[in-house]
């Protein structure tokens, strides 16, 4: 099991599912503003991994770090293979956005003009907002021996000017940043047609440089490293000051990337290199420059969301509106009324967050029976109902515990924003353990009832997040059941308090016991199989990286286990590989939704198990962060979940399979009904359907891709 060539590469198989995100602004069954969404995202996406994976694997080098990573490949030789992916599917964005979406979105008068384009009137229309809400912003910064070459903000776009003096007869440069202040896209009066901000600011750079020379502009774009390094012990006592330092350096950090504007002239190229390479520390700087790259003629595409969000609804998909769960709909009940008879189960976004979640916390807030409310926020979304309950009920005197987890990445100033905000109105805030991230999305409610006190517990794979909940599919589970609140008392005490706790009644809780448990599981499937027993196992997960657990369920398949795993984006496990993996497949499912919910079944000899929670099947979910999988033992819900894996694994739309090479391949309805999952759940949101058999090939597909073809 310690071939390397049984594990795929952890950053190539990323690059994969952000090759299968762009390859949905490819495919045109898509309609044209959704195909502009997948573009924006597919950039914001490699921003990240830029600005962690790439950065991370680059620090390691100037380290001489030469541990090589399962699959049997360096960090150089990682390195190398992520420019030679990028640099494909760069090529692959600039056809695809300058050949195909923006003159087919022109044909739907959803265009962006040059400003040599505009007609006087128009030019007027621009003029008039460059002085009233742009130049008031603006802020040149020249280049000379009195002014050093500036500091450049981490993704924020600049404009590189070359300036003659007349006086002196010096070319200068100077750089002009784009106000993120300011919308990207300013229309002029011609219906859905825009011009870039950074042209309305080059047009107008005389009135920046009164009587200078502009010689030309061009746009760049820098990509700094800005994953946090948290160097505490367990003994440091100020979390939330050491995370605002930590934020505060971070727009310091190296620069990592540098994109620049097609046709920018070689001399303002060198010159950002020699500058942006003095801004590294000196063993990264030894080690390499930052990358360069020529994106095209518009940079930060992930910017064309604004445009993709355009109200032009025959180039959008059809709207839905998630509907409230019939366990909720009579509102002479409360929703502690319905937990004491059965458990609860939602899924988002098809059922209703503001009608279930936030529904919930609402009732906790009011009811004058509530004692306390403990929650766990990782991430959440600006003034809604959760902030709102939750400051509701500290003014009305319950008690209400919150961990918000300052490390939830590029969330961190906001989550300390939030932090003192609720500790303004009386909650209790906690920061979470210095050593891991609380990534567990759980609230506990205590009440006061006739025959004494009970507890009401939320469990779910998504995030308090009324945004997210709107576009990310998780599953969540209500239940009063007394093991899974005692299990969720013993964690907010180890949370809030001090406790080694590992042992819990119902919950799997990582870093106690996540692991060992799933592992046990897997290995009772496979001791299942040997003794001829039915053995299945369907996981559902955003990435599987665990080598641990990969072994398990290679063993497993070479025990007769059938495996069926449904991984939207990472998945170092090879699929098909004879003799190891030939009983699992690996299917990725992308499309109109995030698919964020974790669950997994395993048949346990005809006693079917369900657990769903906050992990994936990663080391720093089973090592580096506090997370809760809950079993779900009302069997009366168990056919939903056996639904909503069915439709998965029927899908014929959106989905893609794995093959043992790491390529992918879409399937294709080949003259079939369509089954498209999230069409399918946007009809009834379990996808209520006969299950599916296990499936032995893989569906016939469209093409084999090892690109976004």
């Amino acid at each position: 099991m310690s071939d390397p060539g049984l594990f795929l590469n952890r950053e190539l198989s990323w690059l994969e599912f952000n090759t299968r995100v762009l390859h949905e602004a490819i495919d045109d069954r898509n309609p044209l503003l959704e195909r502009l969404k997948f573009l924006s995202i597919f950039n914001t996406n490699l921003d990240e991994f830029y600005m962690v994976r790439v950065a991370g694997l680059r620090r390691q080098v100037a380290a001489g770090v030469h541990v090589v990573s399962p699959d049997g490949m360096s960090p150089v030789e990682t390195l190398a293979a992520i420019s030679a992916r990028v640099n494909e599917l760069m090529r692959t964005q600039r056809m695809l956005l300058y050949d195909t979406l923006l003159p087919a979105l022109g044909k739907h008068g959803v265009k962006l003009v040059s400003i040599d384009d505009l007609t006087s009137t128009e030019w007027q229309t621009v003029d008039e907002f460059f002085e009233a809400q742009v130049f008031p912003v603006l802020t040149p910064l020249a280049v000379d021996p009195g002014h050093p070459f500036p500091y450049i903000s981490n993704l924020s776009l600049s404009l590189a000017v070359q300036i003659h003096d007349p006086a002196t007869k010096a070319v200068r440069f100077a750089r002009v940043k784009v106000p993120k202040s300011l919308p990207r896209w300013i229309p002029f009066g011609r219906g859905n047609a825009f011009i870039p901000l950074e042209q309305v600011i080059g047009a107008n750079l005389g009135a920046l440089f009164p009587g200078m020379d502009i010689q030309g502009f061009n746009t760049f774009r820098v990509t700094r490293y800005s994953d946090l390094e948290l160097t505490h012990s367990e003994d440091d006592d100020n979390l939330l000051q050491l995370i605002e330092e930590q934020v505060f350096q971070r727009r310091f950090a190296e620069v990592v990337r540098i994109e620049v504007e097609s046709g920018m002239p070689e001399s303002l190229r060198e010159l950002l290199m020699e500058e942006l390479r003095e801004d590294q520390p000196a063993e990264i700087r030894a080690f390499a420059d930052p990358e360069l790259v020529e994106t095209g003629p518009l940079l930060d595409l992930g910017d064309l969301m604004a445009l993709a969000s355009l109200e032009v609804a025959e180039l959008r998909d059809p709207p839905f509106v998630p509907v409230t769960p019939p366990e909720l709909k009579d509102t002479t009940r409360s929703i502690f009324d319905v937990l004491k008879e059965k458990d609860l189960l939602v899924h988002h976004p098809f059922d209703s967050f503001n009608a279930s979640v936030e529904q919930f916390l609402i009732s906790a807030a009011t009811d004058e029976n509530v004692l306390a409310i403990k929650m766990t926020l990782y991430r959440t979304s600006g003034d809604t109902g959760v902030v709102r309950a939750l400051t509701e009920a500290a003014q009305r005197g319950k008690q209400v515990a919150v961990l918000i987890e300052l490390q939830a990445r590029f969330d961190e100033s906001n989550n300390i924003t939030w932090a003192r905000t609720l500790e303004d109105y009386g909650v209790h805030v906690a920061y979470g353990l210095p050593a891991v991230k609380t990534h567990a999305k759980t609230t506990l409610v205590v009440r006061r009832e006739a025959d004494g006190i009970k507890r009401y517990a939320h469990i779910s794979t998504g995030n308090y997040n009324s945004k997210t909940a709107r576009v990310y599919t998780d599953i969540g589970l209500f239940t009063s059941s007394p093991s899974i609140g005692a299990d969720l008392t013993d964690l907010f005490n180890a949370l809030t308090g001090f406790s080694r706790q590992r042992l819990y009644r119902k919950l799997l809780v990582a870093p106690a016991n996540m692991r060992f448990r799933f592992i046990e599981m897997i290995e009772r499937e496979a001791a299942n199989a040997r003794q001829g027993k039915h053995a299945r196992i369907i996981a559902k997960m955003n990435a599987l990286v665990d080598g641990e657990t990969i072994e398990a369920l290679y063993a497993a398949s070479q025990a007769g286990v059938e495996i069926d795993l449904i991984v939207r984006g990472i998945c170092c496990l090879r699929p098909g590989i004879s003799g190891v993996s030939d009983r699992i497949r690996v299917v990725s499912i992308v499309g109109r939704f995030l698919e964020h919910s974790r669950l997994f079944y395993f048949a346990n000899g005809g006693d079917d198990q369900f657990y769903f929670g906050s992990a994936d099947w990663m080391p720093r979910n089973f090592d580096r962060r506090v997370e809760a999988v809950a079993p779900v033992d009302d069997v009366t819900l168990h056919p939903r979940l056996h639904s909503l894996l069915a439709v998965c694994l029927s899908d014929n739309r959106q989905a893609w399979d794995l093959a043992a090479d790491g390529t992918y391949a879409q399937r294709s309805p080949n003259g079939e009904p369509v089954r498209a999952t999230h069409q399918l759940l946007l009809a009834d949101s379990w996808g209520i359907v006969k299950p599916a058999e296990p499936r032995t090939e893989p569906a016939p597909s469209v093409a084999r891709m090892s690109g976004p073809g």
